[in-house]
């Protein structure tokens, strides 16, 4: 079975870079004939959170197709069991997927550790892909953030770096939002045969 359409979405934080996802995967439905489906990683963590999650939820129920959500804050090849081969799913965002998996408690950050958060986290992506017609992934850009002073932050930003670098390596399309503008950095739909 051929790999599901990848496309990587990353951007600072208020870039625009999930309201393009959801622009990007209505277009990807319409074009594909096929349903759309929301993986949310994010936890209701504090009030800022929850009226973000809340308004992506009310952006989605304007949206002409209706979109299925499935909340995975880890393990996120369980969505397997909601999509289908018509499946269109956005799954916002790897930097809250990461953080959850990294971070719980008394888990000591060990290399062997770090390698399998990064390995069961590009496994899961993958094997959405096998199951699914088309998959975007939305990231946080940190590159530009003073994070490196902490060690654990440190740890985070470098494991976050490889795991963009691998999925854009694999991704059929990447853009880079900045200031509510997509910047294409990869591939494009032009590409696509009719």
């Amino acid at each position: 079975m051929e790999k599901a359409r990848l496309c990587f979405i990353t951007g600072g934080v208020r870039s625009g870079k999930s309201s393009f996802a959801e622009r990007k995967a209505l277009e990807y439905a319409l074009r594909m004939d096929g349903n759309l489906h929301y993986l949310a990683c994010g936890r209701v963590s504090d009030v800022e959170m929850g009226e973000r999650i809340l308004r992506h939820r009310k952006d989605r129920e304007s949206s002409p197709i209706a979109w299925k959500t499935s909340e995975y804050a880890t393990d996120i090849t369980r969505i397997g069991a909601d999509i289908d081969q018509d499946s269109i799913i956005l799954l916002d965002c790897l930097t809250t997927l990461l953080d959850n998996e990294l971070f719980g408690p008394g888990i000591p950050l060990e290399e062997e550790f770090l390698d399998s958060v990064f390995s069961k986290v590009i496994t899961g992506i993958n094997e959405i892909r096998k199951q699914s017609n088309c998959l975007i992934v939305v990231s946080n850009e940190l590159v530009q953030e003073p994070i490196f002073q902490d060690d654990f932050l440190h740890i985070y930003g470098k494991t976050l770096g490889l795991l963009h670098q691998t999925i854009v390596g694999l991704a059929d399309e990447a853009y880079l939002v900045e200031a509510g503008i997509p910047l294409r950095k990869k591939g494009g739909m032009q590409e696509w045969a009719e």
